[in-house]
């Protein structure tokens, strides 16, 4: 709480709006997370194509390690000294937002510029009916499979799952003729709330002032998980450890499906490339409801920012479409702006395709129809724990599901009515 008011107390403070004048000479402030060493190149020539069209700007890079970023920030907020601009996903970034720390990027923006991106991606960064962030890149998942396992399981090796109930035979199949794994459910994440979704369930009313999974349909999405691994058929690390895990079983030939964007191929390529040459992509898993999920991450610019014009100006030059397919050829993810996916990059395959290259397809054919499933919501992170905590309480028959989901339900409800 004392922290929350130090936040709110800092913003509140410093609502100085941007001044930059064409022949004033200003240096912004730009974090991302994780995106150094490997992108050095790009994030470098980038900035400074940018700087060369606009000579009275200068932007220092900081680069943030993904687990110290909202860490970093918060104390950067809090004592007033948070950068210009930063990248961050939208449930992070919607926690700033909470507490009025964020430009409205719809007061910011000309409309004709916010309608070149995604309508509904853009969105996903709306709290409180203000805008928060400016979409960057984006993950549209995609179902990568080891065709080899297929074959041990009895499978077709060119059909992968497409909807949950395909899945839940697939993994029983898997486990009983091979004794490996189908799917790693990460339960650290969204993944469980992303697919209650996709399954037909509200998880809140229209305001997001209650919780709404609480029926017959929601104790039916929950119990998917929990009767899998009640009945052995995933592995029981999904208590204990989240996505990476999946990575690492899927690369050592112990996992059949990796669900995930399609830029983790490139892991496997490094660490198992007689993985990767098996491995064929498929469409998003979904459930009744048809919804395919996509992972967007932003960029904001916080109240704080003394040159918030040109915080904004630099936004949307390095999420332009040109600069945007620059740094997808470079690692396999998509771009927010729609007409980027008109650039054959994402239309046409190479002659002699690589799984990766599959995959990328794959992913950006999908892309119109996908949406981020999870809303930015308040005190996300509280909702998340209190869901992924009650499925696990269930798999381990501390409670029954149906007690767990009204637990979960209590505690969401709390959370939401703050």
């Amino acid at each position: 709480m004392i922290a929350a008011l130090m936040l709110m107390a800092a913003c509140n403070s410093s609502s100085e709006t941007a001044g930059d004048g064409k022949d004033e000479k200003v240096t912004i402030e730009f974090w991302t997370m994780q995106l150094s060493p490997t992108f050095d190149d790009y994030i470098n020539s980038t900035i400074k194509d940018f700087e060369k069209e606009n000579p009275n700007i200068k932007v220092k890079w900081v680069d943030v390690p993904w687990a110290d970023m909202e860490k970093k920030i918060l104390a950067a907020v809090s004592s007033k000294t948070a950068p210009d601009v930063a990248n961050l996903n939208p449930q992070f970034a919607s926690k700033l937002a909470e507490l009025d720390a964020l430009v409205d990027m719809d007061e910011m923006v000309d409309e004709k510029t916010r309608s070149e991106y995604f309508e509904g991606v853009w969105k996903s960064n709306t709290f409180d009916g203000k805008t928060f962030g400016i979409p960057w890149y984006l993950s549209s998942q995609v179902t990568m499979y080891n065709t080899k396992i297929f074959e041990e399981a009895g499978l077709d090796p060119n059909k992968a799952p497409q909807t949950f109930d395909e899945l839940a035979e697939v993994a029983k199949q898997v486990k009983e003729k091979t004794g490996k794994y189908a799917f790693f459910p990460p339960l650290d994440g969204s993944h469980l709330l992303e697919s209650m979704v996709m399954m037909g369930v509200d998880l809140t009313n229209e305001d997001m002032t209650k919780a709404a999974f609480n029926n017959e349909k929601g104790l039916e999405a929950f119990n998917f998980y929990v009767d899998l691994y009640k009945n052995g058929y995933i592995p029981r690390e999904v208590l204990t450890e989240g996505h990476g895990k999946a990575i690492d079983m899927y690369q050592a030939g112990q996992l059949a499906i990796l669900a995930s964007g399609p830029q983790f191929l490139n892991q496997v390529k490094e660490n198992a490339p007689d993985i990767l040459k098996v491995t064929k992509s498929s469409a998003q898993i979904t459930g009744s409801t048809g919804k395919l999920n996509t992972a967007a991450m932003n960029l904001v610019v916080p109240k704080q920012s003394k040159h918030q014009e040109a915080a904004v100006e630099f936004s949307l030059f390095i999420t332009n479409a040109e600069n945007q397919v620059k740094f997808d050829k470079i690692v396999p993810i998509l771009p927010s702006i729609e007409s980027a996916l008109e650039d054959p990059y994402f239309k046409e395959l190479p002659a002699n395709p690589t799984p990766i290259d599959e995959a990328r397809m794959v992913s950006a054919s999908q892309l119109k129809d996908s949406e981020v499933l999870i809303p930015p919501m308040k005190g996300y992170e509280d909702l998340k724990n209190a869901m992924n905590e009650a499925v696990q309480s269930a798999m381990l028959e501390k409670q029954s599901s149906k007690d767990a989901l009204a637990e979960a339900e209590k505690r969401w409800n709390e959370t939401l009515s703050k």
